[in-house]
């Protein structure tokens, strides 16, 4: 657990109220990345402030209208999640610089220069990335970045990356979550049926096509369709 001293502040606005917690910023980030995490030891102290900084606390009452628990380290997730992570400009320098490379790489193992038809190293991909001034988010996955930056570093290199459709269809039960993990690609249709399923076509990068069958494989435990739409 970390210690209050060392602890930064999330924070979150729902209902007309402010919610803030004291929390771990290496394991709030990694939370925001979709990571899984100790949320017992992401918190400092298992209190909700309405003004941390003051030390006002929030009531339990208004703990469960905003996040339908009372449960602390529930209502904590939702925070960092939804919310705001206020953190410090040296460790936002270092996790954009990280986040930068993830970007890099995956544009290196999945795009490939036209003329030649053989990828871009990865330090070339930096490179130009740095002269294009590409802005990276360091909280939004590196797949969900890589088709913008593509699309930025065009101009400036001879750079392709191949795409794919895909139809996929996901049982009611699952329908909602899974419509959370559609939304990190290119959503270009999507009906919901009369039964509650999920039916949709998305576009993602080729070489992206065998983390979408595994996310959506585990969400589903196997029951989604999907299948790849031929051009």
């Amino acid at each position: 657990m970390v210690t209050v001293d060392k602890a930064i502040i999330a924070k979150y606005e729902k209902n007309g109220k402010h919610f803030e917690i004291l929390v771990d910023p290496e394991i709030a980030y990694d939370l925001k990345d979709n990571k899984i995490v100790s949320l017992s030891r992401m918190l400092a102290v298992n209190i909700v402030f309405s003004d941390a900084k003051k030390g006002d606390r929030v009531s339990d009452n208004d703990i469960l209208k905003a996040f339908g628990t009372n449960d602390i380290e529930k209502a904590a997730e939702m925070i960092v999640k939804h919310g705001e992570v206020q953190l410090t400009t040296d460790f936002k320098r270092k996790r954009i610089e990280e986040k930068k490379r993830q970007v890099a790489a995956l544009i290196s193992r999945f795009a490939i220069n036209p003329q030649t038809r053989v990828p871009h190293p990865q330090d070339r991909i930096l490179s130009v990335m740095e002269q294009a001034h590409a802005q990276i988010d360091p909280f939004k996955p590196a797949e969900q970045q890589m088709d913008d930056i593509v699309k930025l570093l065009k101009p400036i290199i001879p750079l392709s990356l191949e795409e794919i459709t895909l139809f996929v269809q996901i049982p009611a039960r699952y329908a909602g979550r899974a419509y959370g993990i559609l939304k990190e690609f290119n959503i270009h249709q999507d009906k919901w049926l009369n039964d509650g399923s999920l039916a949709a076509k998305i576009t993602l990068p080729a070489g992206l096509k065998e983390v979408i069958f595994k996310k959506l494989g585990a969400l589903t435990e196997g029951n989604a369709t999907i299948e790849e739409v031929k051009k």
